[in-house]
């Protein structure tokens, strides 16, 4: 399984071009050729990536998260009472804040093996994550 931080999917779909390109990148080796890889992101990202857009009023930006969240192939992670869980007990060991936390909680609870594809490097406090940063 590969996991989307917010912040990757906002380089992915409106970055500038180098930092699309980085995170493309990422995302093709971690496929390796299969195509099938789960792509996953948490519920939190939907209030992350959408909420600017709704605030400045930009629809055809909106539009632009909201294709890419009703994909098909994309699983989205519910914080439920587990995600919480395992976010309390990182906040609390690796002093990340709570939108993290809940980032990682949902990473680890939808796939103890997933890689998780970010720009912050706050997210390698967390040992039993796979990080890749992405990084121009």
């Amino acid at each position: 399984m590969i996991f989307l931080d917010a912040n990757a999917i906002i380089y992915l779909l409106e970055g500038e071009p180098a930092l699309q390109q980085a995170t493309r990148r990422i995302l093709e080796e971690l496929r390796a050729g299969d195509s099938d890889v789960l792509i996953a992101i948490s519920a939190l990202s939907l209030l992350e990536c959408r909420v600017q857009p709704m605030r400045d009023a930009e629809h055809q930006r909106l539009e632009l998260f909201d294709q890419f969240f009703r994909d098909p192939g994309l699983e989205i992670i519910e914080i439920d009472r587990r995600v919480i869980e395992i976010a309390t007990d990182l906040r609390a060991r690796h002093a990340l804040r709570t939108p993290d936390a809940i980032q990682a909680a949902s990473a680890l609870a939808a796939d103890a093996k997933a890689d998780l594809v970010t720009g912050d490097g706050d997210f390698r406090k967390v040992p039993d994550l796979r990080v890749h940063l992405v990084e121009l």
